[in-house]
């Protein structure tokens, strides 16, 4: 059995690797030890995480994956979790949450005692599951309501745009030797903010050729 650790945060401006310090204490204090961290910046309420599922690929039957809150998980709906879920389930990996104590047991390597936490577990999973997704639509839809309220109010301005980050970008596609993965990792971006600047490229009638396939 193998400890794998996700470390996930929403955005490239957040610290994804933040909880590791309370990840590592809590894998100590149950005398294990972490065999891979895999760190991302992507949204909870998205299946495209590259990071997530080369856990599942690397991970055994049995194997442990720990995280800080539930959230880091999913914040999917209803669809995707089930996916996702699946996809756990077909390699038999546990996923243990410091912010679910039912999910502690997981730890323990007595077969019997597993077993009968892993149905209570499961349980609780979808429950918190639900209510992260629940808090993320509430989020959203609060940030539309400040929206319209600063619009009517004359006082939204939109979001500033980095120009001097924008310019980099598209001057690693146009020529062509980065991978997009690469560039998001160089100019510390997301893969949406990559393809609209590439959106931007071509709608101006340059090389249609800019930069290698995503990665």
């Amino acid at each position: 059995m193998f400890v794998r650790a996700y470390l996930r945060a929403s955005t490239k401006e957040q610290d994804a690797t933040r909880a590791k310090t309370q990840l590592e204490a809590f894998a100590a204090e149950r005398g294990l030890k972490i065999a891979a961290f895999y760190t991302e910046n992507e949204s909870g309420a998205s299946l495209q995480r590259p990071a997530l599922f080369e856990l599942i690929t690397d991970a055994s039957a049995g194997d442990i994956l720990l995280i800080e809150q539930v959230d880091r998980l999913s914040r999917l709906n209803e669809s995707d979790w089930a996916k996702l879920k699946q996809s756990l389930n077909e390699k038999h990996i546990k996923v243990v949450a410091l912010d679910l104590p039912t999910s502690w047991m997981m730890t323990a390597t007595d077969e019997t005692t597993a077993r009968m936490f892993d149905a209570i577990n499961n349980m609780m999973l979808d429950m918190l599951a639900a209510i992260a997704r629940k808090d993320y639509l509430s989020r959203r839809e609060r940030a539309a309501q400040g929206v319209e309220k600063a619009k009517a109010a004359g006082k939204y301005r939109g979001r500033v745009e980095d120009a001097e980050r924008n310019a980099l970008i598209q001057k690693h596609l146009q020529a062509g030797i980065s991978s997009w993965s690469e560039i998001m990792a160089l100019v510390r971006c997301s893969r949406g903010t990559i393809a609209k600047q590439a959106a931007l490229l071509k709608a101006a009638s340059l090389p249609a050729d800019f930069g290698r396939t995503p990665a």
